[in-house]
């Protein structure tokens, strides 16, 4: 069936040499560890934990950042091992589409869109209304938005993304140099927060370190704010207690988004077999340790209750409720910092993703186009840039904030399944990193994932299911025509012309 027909490895691999849409190979161990720390220290760590320490799990939320650690280390482990075996642009795509098939690699390829664009486009608009405080702090009164023809237009978005992506298309090596830096100054600013936090933990605040489950709050209870577990068996909305704890893991797993992008960069990686699991590893213990520390603090200082009746709840509330207000300024100017090297790691893992899918045919393949000098996908960097800022710019994103998660986690669910496929179809490839006791691991990876996913709001389930339906109709009225594995199979070459003296490839039988 053809909906179900698979790119062979050795093809992915042989594309990515081909000339006009190849990338150069710039980025070592250090770069990668960098990337991962810079896409996944951001805005979370000074806002979701206190979210939802304040709203679900109280003290627990600590646990509640263990297990989201635990259940991204072991989808990442599930990337390692098919980025070292498969070291090409697309990150899940390209590895569904080597096991799983076409149509599931352009539902992953999607949803891989949603989760980059989405997360790209509300951290641009935070960025902008960040930078607005942080000029209040100096005593300068800038607005975060401006009018134009109009519209209420957040300028801030628009300069932060214009400036990274001009540095992602002057070169992928340029632009880790710049986020080694920001990162390096976030990483600093949020020990810094650690060690003055510390001074003021109160050990009687961590008890109950799980509080009793309650009710959910009048409004809360809304069939649409309900989790889809809730909806689905019909249990009381409820806060705290166990499901809280389990609902605050899903909520805090924003926190750990972006390791899979990453994974993008698979074709920009020198020595990618070893050099891609160690940078990915490191990244995600970094900021294991971080996340740990900062939660700890958090509801050491304050109890759980105080942050739960602030509606807009940050590490800052918890500085200020104990007379330390001063700090709550350098929290400012650490969400700033924070924020800009995840925007700009976004922007080129949602390039890479609709580079890959590009030079498939899936897309457009004129969008895979990189330039001859700095081999990078210029102008697709461009398009990717340019609507990033119109959504950040002109729309209100916080109403997606959750569509975020469910497309990282949905990509998750599918690597993790993708894995013991490819295991089981080609046990002779070779393969720098496995993932340990498969097929268990990589099957309570999948699980995991998708119990994350059950705690999402049903709102977002079905924002979720609209993109789902526009992004079927874009390939079947697009993609599966224009496929280059397709046309191939008919005996055509990439750009549909037919091929001179040689026979149509047969589809491959699935194994």
């Amino acid at each position: 069936m053809s909906l179900r027909r698979t790119k062979s490895i050795e093809d992915s691999i042989a594309d990515s040499r081909e000339k006009g849409h190849s990338l150069k190979r710039t980025l070592g161990t250090w770069d990668l560890m960098i990337m991962g720390v810079a896409v996944a220290v951001g805005a979370g760590i000074f806002s979701v934990g206190a979210k939802a320490a304040g709203s679900y799990a109280g003290p627990s939320v600590t646990l509640a950042f263990l297990l989201a650690a635990l259940t991204c280390a072991l989808a990442i482990m599930c990337y390692a091992e098919f980025a070292s075996a498969v070291p090409v642009a697309g990150s899940a795509y390209t590895f569904t589409y080597a096991t799983l098939g076409e149509l599931l690699a352009w539902i992953i390829g999607w949803d891989l869109i949603l989760e980059m664009l989405t997360a790209a486009a509300v951290i641009a608009k935070y960025w902008g209304i960040y930078l607005s405080s942080v000029f209040e702090l100096a005593g300068w009164n800038i607005p975060a938005t401006i009018t134009v023809f109009g519209l209420e237009v957040s300028w801030g978005a628009f300069v932060i993304v214009a400036i990274f992506t001009t540095l992602l298309v002057l070169g992928t090596q340029l632009s880790a140099r710049v986020a080694s830096i920001f990162t390096i100054i976030k990483v600093a600013i949020v020990l810094f927060v650690i060690v003055v936090g510390a001074f003021f933990v109160n050990v009687k605040n961590y008890t109950p370190f799980i509080p009793e489950s309650v009710p959910a709050k009048p409004g809360e209870g809304d069939v649409w704010m309900q989790s889809l577990f809730s909806f689905m068996t019909g249990a009381a909305p409820a806060q705290y207690g166990l499901f809280g704890l389990l609902a605050g893991a899903s909520l805090v797993f924003f926190a750990f988004i972006g390791f899979d992008v990453v994974a993008t960069s698979a074709e920009e990686v020198k020595n990618p077999q070893k050099t891609l699991p160690r940078g990915i590893f490191l990244g995600l213990g970094i900021v294991t340790v971080l996340y740990i520390g900062v939660s700890l603090v958090l509801t050491g200082m304050v109890p759980y209750t105080v942050l739960a009746d602030d509606p807009n709840a940050s590490l800052a509330t918890a500085f200020v409720a104990v007379g330390a207000g001063w700090a709550a300024q350098i929290i400012s100017v650490g969400i700033l910092v924070g924020l800009t090297t995840v925007i700009m790691v976004l922007l080129l893992g949602l390039s890479r993703v609709l580079f890959a899918m590009s030079r498939d045919g899936l897309l457009p393949r004129r969008l895979s186009v990189t330039s001859e000098k700095r081999h990078t996908p210029a102008r697709l960097q461009i398009i990717v840039g340019l609507a990033v800022a119109l959504i950040a710019g002109l729309t209100d994103v916080g109403v997606l904030e959750e569509m975020i998660n469910i497309g990282t986690l949905s990509a998750f669910v599918l690597v993790s399944i993708a894995v013991v496929v490819l295991r089981k179809k080609r046990p002779d490839l070779p393969r720098a990193f496995k993932v340990p006791f498969s097929p268990f691991l990589p099957i309570l990876s999948a699980v995991l994932c998708g119990w994350l996913m059950l705690n999402l709001t049903t709102l977002t389930w079905a924002r979720f299911a609209v993109w789902l339906a526009v992004g079927l109709a874009v390939y079947f009225l697009y993609g599966r025509s224009h496929s280059v594995l397709g046309r191939k199979m008919r005996g055509l070459d990439a750009d549909g012309n037919p091929l001179v003296a040689v026979e149509a490839v047969e589809e491959p039988a699935l194994r």
